[in-house]
């Protein structure tokens, strides 16, 4: 594992589900790689430094693509820039992973594939629907991996705030932190009523949450009046289903990133800094790099914030939910 430094993690991260992904991102190696290497380095430039991926990310022949470019790109830099990433992945609780060393060998393929730039493990999602008791296991092994030393920090992923209080008792009883709980969260993801329990619950535990999929794949960047051209099948169907409704909630987010002269990527990931959570938008490009970074430079006002809350709660079309979503 890389060795402990000093690091600082912004109020903003950035995920590489896209990174391998063909059937919804339309990843190519031929055109991709290069302009990733490049997305990576400006990100890094702007002072972004949380890095989230998962040993899942990467459709058919490219499986496991993400953590072996970042792994690539991050070997490339200087020691002591390396010190200062937070590099943090998920495993996945598969059926043909149980007990409690059923992580093991996907944890050290994920270590090998970055390179030994890994900080934090995350259990990718919970299995508290369908087999409780794999989780329960799972939970331990990876438990294990921060005692014995060849991790530094634990997350989670996709678990609700009663799963949580429970997960939580579990490690602290054996001296374990959780660093982090990812959820998806944006302007447009699904109305869980929940959601605002575990946002409080993790204030009170000092856990961070991360937001992932916070421009509900891209959408929450069209402009009103546009018709976006996504490139692959799935994202033409979401967006199909999602912007009409969502025309509203746009054109104000349009509005507010007009009047402060920023990309509405700005807006998005801002209000999602609001209520108490980092982000994690995924990027492809430099300049999708320069504009996510730019939200760190401001903050929405109370009457924004307020605003942009009103036109949600109107918005009935939202993002499908995360069926491993335990409560």
């Amino acid at each position: 594992m890389t060795g402990s430094g000093l690091y600082q993690v912004n109020s903003i991260g950035f995920g590489t589900w896209a990174w391998g992904n063909a059937f919804v991102w339309g990843y190519n190696p031929e055109k991709d790689d290069m302009r990733l290497a490049a997305t990576f380095r400006q990100a890094l430039n702007a002072g972004i430094n949380l890095i989230d991926t998962a040993d899942s990310y990467g459709t058919g022949f490219w499986n496991g693509r993400s953590e072996s470019l970042l792994g690539r790109f991050i070997s490339a830099l200087p020691a002591h820039r390396r010190s200062h990433l937070l590099v943090a992945t998920k495993l996945a609780p598969f059926p043909w992973r149980q007990g409690r060393r059923g992580l093991d060998r996907a944890f050290a393929a994920s270590a090998k594939r970055l390179n030994g730039n890994l900080r934090r493990v995350q259990l990718h999602w919970s299995t508290a629907r369908y087999a409780p008791w794999q989780e329960v296991a799972l939970l331990d092994g990876l438990g294990d991996l921060v005692q014995k030393g060849q991790v530094e920090e634990l997350g989670l992923s996709n678990i609700g705030p009663q799963r949580l209080a429970w997960m939580y008792d579990r490690l602290i009883a054996r001296g374990i932190s959780l660093s982090s709980v990812q959820i998806q969260w944006s302007l447009v993801s699904p109305d869980e009523p929940r959601t605002q329990e575990l946002l409080d619950l993790c204030s009170e535990l000092g856990i961070e949450v991360l937001a992932y999929s916070p421009l509900a794949f891209g959408m929450l960047c069209c402009e009103p009046g546009r018709e976006p051209r996504p490139t692959t099948w799935v994202r033409r169907q979401l967006f199909r289903r999602l912007l009409p409704d969502s025309f509203r909630i746009r054109q104000l987010v349009y509005a507010i990133a007009k009047e402060r002269g920023v990309p509405m990527v700005q807006v998005a990931l801002n209000w999602c800094r609001a209520k108490g959570t980092t982000p994690i938008p995924g990027i492809r490009t430099p300049k999708q790099a320069i504009d996510v970074a730019g939200a760190l430079t401001w903050n929405l006002l109370e009457d924004e914030c307020i605003e942009l809350d009103r036109e949600r709660s109107r918005c009935v079309t939202r993002m499908p939910s995360n069926p491993f979503q335990s409560r």
